[in-house]
């Protein structure tokens, strides 16, 4: 018999706003076969819940206090590869471009994105981190 537990998405959510992370673990909560197994308010937390909870997608803001989101995605990469890591940030376009090309973020997504949209990409990034954790 299959679990219900392996097709559950579990991803985790970093931003140094408070409301935003409230506001997406809301988001993302109401959505099937989705787990919200963390919020993180800077990198060093993400590193540190990455390692315990290894989602399959990470949400990670790039400007943090303490730690920032590009470094933090190059530590996260080296201790959980599978992990999808998606940046998600209001910076201009030209930054976020270079941001994507950089090797530890999947995929980019400006935060004024509508909210279907960014689930639609977390469920795209998380159906490639189960892909690659069978593969791998």
């Amino acid at each position: 018999m299959v679990s219900c537990e392996s097709s559950l998405l579990r991803v985790l959510l970093v931003d140094d706003h408070e409301l935003t992370r409230l506001s997406l673990q809301l988001a993302f909560s109401c959505q099937e076969n989705m787990q919200v197994v963390g919020l993180a308010s800077n990198g060093q937390e993400a590193i540190e819940m990455a390692r315990f909870f290894r989602p399959d997608v990470i949400v990670l803001d790039l400007h943090m206090p303490i730690m920032d989101g590009w470094c933090a995605s190059i530590y996260i990469k080296s201790i959980s590869p599978n992990t999808q890591i998606l940046a998600y940030s209001s910076v201009e376009d030209a930054h976020l471009q270079q941001t994507k090309a950089m090797s530890t973020f999947d995929d980019v997504c400006k935060k004024d994105a509508p909210t279907t949209e960014l689930i639609a990409l977390v469920r795209q990034l998380g159906q490639r981190a189960i892909n690659n954790s069978f593969i791998g």
